[in-house]
């Protein structure tokens, strides 16, 4: 049976319990956005408490703006695998894992609806003033695994969640960058990959009208910008 329960006066979840998690090997640092991938919530529900399946996440936002906990936050969820960020390897332990309703690109990448936007915006607050998480380490799973995901995709609406004080967002381009590699280094993208998978990843985020993972003026001086607020 699924039972509501409230996390703050402005936030409520619905218990969905997901037997998929283990312990933590360290503190919780970061925040990883993802979407679901899946044609329906409710196919993403099932498959996230399946057993068989291995994979979950702490919290999934429905395209209605309801929130399922899955995991609770002193868990392990199973949602990262395999990449870096910012030298961290084990994501899994260090984040907590939220799980954003949308076909993506399987299914033609819909765009997020207002009100779910508005949930993820007071579930990411909520959970960052929980775990005293700055809002740089808000991260997408493509941020994390640049060569292998793309989620949640170049549609989602990061300023709008800079805005509101739950990622970061340059405001403008200033400087062109002199060593794009270092800067995104320094951003957190694992330059150890190939620099076109770090590119691709930086501009599905923050310049999504152009993924082709190059780096050309505007990039170069957008990832400066970053940079900088990253340091």
């Amino acid at each position: 049976m699924l039972r509501l329960v409230r996390m703050t006066a402005r936030v409520d979840a619905i218990d969905s319990p997901s037997p998929n998690f283990n312990d933590r090997a360290g503190p919780v640092s970061h925040i990883m956005l993802h979407y679901t991938g899946m044609e329906t919530g409710a196919a993403a529900l099932a498959r996230l408490c399946d057993a068989e399946a291995k994979v979950s996440a702490h919290y999934m936002v429905e395209e209605d703006g309801r929130i399922f906990r899955l995991v609770s936050d002193d868990k392990r969820a199973w949602h990262a695998g395999k990449g870096c960020w910012a030298g961290i390897t084990d994501m899994n332990s260090a984040s907590i894992g939220i799980e954003i309703v949308n076909g993506g690109h399987d299914f033609g990448l819909p765009d997020f609806p207002d009100v779910q936007i508005e949930a993820v915006i007071a579930l990411v607050r909520e959970i960052l003033a929980r775990h005293a998480i700055p809002a740089k380490n808000v991260i997408g799973h493509s941020d994390f695994a640049p060569d292998r995901k793309q989620d949640p995709g170049e549609k989602f609406p990061w300023k709008r969640l800079a805005d509101a004080g739950c990622a970061i967002w340059p405001e403008g381009s200033g400087d062109v960058s002199p060593d794009p590699a270092a800067d995104l280094d320094a951003i957190g993208y694992d330059t150890g990959l190939p620099l076109a998978d770090a590119v691709s990843a930086f501009q599905r985020r923050f310049r999504p009208s152009r993924v082709d993972g190059q780096v050309d003026e505007e990039t170069a001086r957008l990832v400066h910008a970053v940079a900088v607020l990253s340091r």
